[in-house]
């Protein structure tokens, strides 16, 4: 009689189980791990991306949106501020120090050189630079900053010019006018004669009248004969005003704002 012998199995049904669901576990493991390391990259990505976004520069400003609004200002505007923020000697202050360079004498005009110079005044601006130059020790006129330049003249009508540094408040030079001649010495004693208002009385007229920083004053008469001081002030907005003040009666004959 023979024994037939069944071959063995691989294992037992459970154990085939087991392989089984080892198998799809690791499917499902080797999925999930897929999906994460992708949901790692976005999230990388989105990070990289936000962080690039915050350190990009930020677009500058257009002119109109400026804080200090200096686009909305005219040309005329931006360098009455400029002259006018480096300029720290008032105008009752330097008109105090030319009269002291001339005794006796009266002030018929202070200008704050730079504020709205026309091409009149060339001539002028030229003989400025010149003195600015020789009194500057490296004798450059073009490093040299604000002026007031001021006529000081004599009981007998002799102006003498005084320049004064519009920073420190010095002297930097005073001279009889060269360019005068006999007649211009008696009109100017005529006008000190009929003038019964001085150039400060008429600054204070102009800046009761309107706020601001008093760039010009000078003596002077108008069409019809009269004798009036003609006061510039510029304001806080940068706009210059001009007034013309009877040099007789203090009263004011004429006022007008220069907006360019």
């Amino acid at each position: 009689m023979s024994i037939e012998l069944r071959p063995k199995k691989s294992g037992t049904p459970r154990a085939r189980h087991l392989r089984i669901v080892g198998t799809v576990c690791a499917i499902v493991a080797s999925a999930a791990l897929v999906a994460g390391c992708g949901d790692s990259d976005s999230e990388t990505s989105a990070s990289s991306a936000s962080g690039a976004a915050k350190s990009a520069p930020k677009e500058a400003p257009t002119p109109s949106e400026s804080p200090s609004g200096s686009a909305s200002l005219t040309q005329d505007q931006q360098e009455r501020k400029a002259l006018l923020t480096t300029t720290k000697v008032t105008y009752d202050k330097a008109a105090a120090t030319a009269l002291k360079k001339v005794d006796g004498g009266m002030l018929t005009e202070l200008d704050l050189e730079g504020v709205d110079d026309d091409d009149n005044d060339d001539a002028s601006a030229s003989a400025s630079a010149s003195t600015r130059a020789s009194a500057s020790p490296s004798g450059s006129a073009s490093s040299a900053g604000p002026r007031w330049i001021a006529d000081v003249a004599e009981k007998n009508g002799t102006v003498h010019k005084v320049s004064i540094d519009a920073v420190s408040g010095e002297v930097i030079s005073s001279t009889p006018d060269k360019d005068q001649d006999a007649g211009d010495k008696r009109e100017t004693a005529d006008w000190l004669s009929r003038s019964k208002q001085t150039a400060e009385q008429a600054a204070k007229v102009a800046t009761d009248k309107k706020k601001g920083t008093v760039t010009s004053v000078s003596l002077d008469d108008n069409d019809s004969g009269g004798l009036v001081w003609n006061v510039d002030v510029v304001t806080d907005d940068w706009n210059k005003t001009d007034f013309d003040i009877d040099a007789v009666k203090g009263k004011v004959t004429r006022e007008h704002v220069d907006r360019d």
